[in-house]
C-alpha cells in the first residue's frame, strides 16, 4: 500500500494558497492511488515545541540511557519521524515568509532530522527510495529569469535539508505571485488552477 504524507505549514486555513494547492494535490493523488493511505501532519494543529536543552540532552544521550524525561522530550520527535520513514511520497505544502520557509516548518525539520534515524553516524542520509514534492506559494516570483531568483532561499533550503536526510527526488511547484489572491487580481480557484498541470504529474 502506498503512503502519501501531507505536511502543512499555512495558519491562514482555508485562505491559504498553500493548502488549496495541497487538496487538488491530495484528491489527484487519492485517484491515482485508491487503496493508497493519507497521513495528513498540520503543523498548526500540532504542538510542535522549539529545540529546547532538555530536547538536546536527549538526542545526544543513546536510547539505552534515557530517562522517562528523555522518553517524553522525543515523544513527539519520534512520532514525525516514524511518519517520514513510513511514507513513500512527502508533501510539504508552505508558504514563504521574508523568502524563508515559516517558524513552524524550520521546527518540523529540526525534529525530523535525527541521527541514527533519519542521518547517519557518518552523515549520510537515510530516508532512502522515496519521493518529495513542495508546494511553495510566494507573493513574489523567484523561477528561471527572475531577476530576483537569488532570493529563493526557501526553495534552497529545503532541497538542501530533503537531499541531507537521503531524499533526492525532490520536485517543486513554484506558485509565486501569490500576492495577486490576497489582493483580489485572480480568484483563488483560477490562480490555483495554473499548477493543475504540474500537481497532476506529481501525484500520478
Amino acid at each position: 500500500m502506498r503512503r502519501l504524507l501531507v505536511v502543512e505549514a499555512s495558519p491562514r486555513g482555508g485562505h491559504s494558497i498553500s493548502r488549496n494547492l495541497t487538496r487538488r494535490f491530495v484528491a489527484r493523488w487519492r485517484s491515482t492511488h485508491p487503496d493508497g493511505e493519507v497521513i495528513e501532519r498540520d503543523l498548526m494543529q500540532t504542538d510542535l515545541p522549539f529545540v529546547t536543552a532538555p530536547w538536546l540532552q536527549a538526542y545526544f544521550t543513546p536510547p539505552d540511557r534515557h530517562s522517562e524525561e528523555m522518553k517524553a522530550a522525543l515523544r513527539l520527535s519520534d512520532e514525525l519521524v516514524t511518519e517520514l520513514l513510513a511514507t513513500d511520497h512527502v508533501v510539504i505544502a508552505t508558504p514563504v515568509y521574508n523568502y524563508n520557509v515559516p517558524a513552524a516548518l524550520k521546527a518540523w525539520i529540526d525534529h525530523v532530522v535525527r541521527k541514527g534515524l533519519t542521518l547517519g553516524i557518518d552523515g549520510k542520509g537515510l530516508v532512502t527510495g522515496k519521493k518529495a514534492t513542495v508546494l511553495l506559494a510566494s507573493g513574489g516570483v523567484y523561477t528561471e529569469g527572475s531577476p530576483i531568483r537569488d532570493r529563493d532561499i526557501a526553495t534552497q533550503y529545503l532541497r538542501l535539508i530533503l537531499n541531507v536526510v537521503g531524499i533526492t527526488d525532490v520536485t517543486f511547484v513554484a506558485a509565486g505571485n501569490a500576492k495577486s489572491v490576497d489582493m483580489g487580481e485572480t480568484g483563488m480557484d483560477e490562480f490555483v488552477s495554473r499548477f493543475e498541470a504540474e500537481i497532476e504529474a506529481e501525484a500520478a
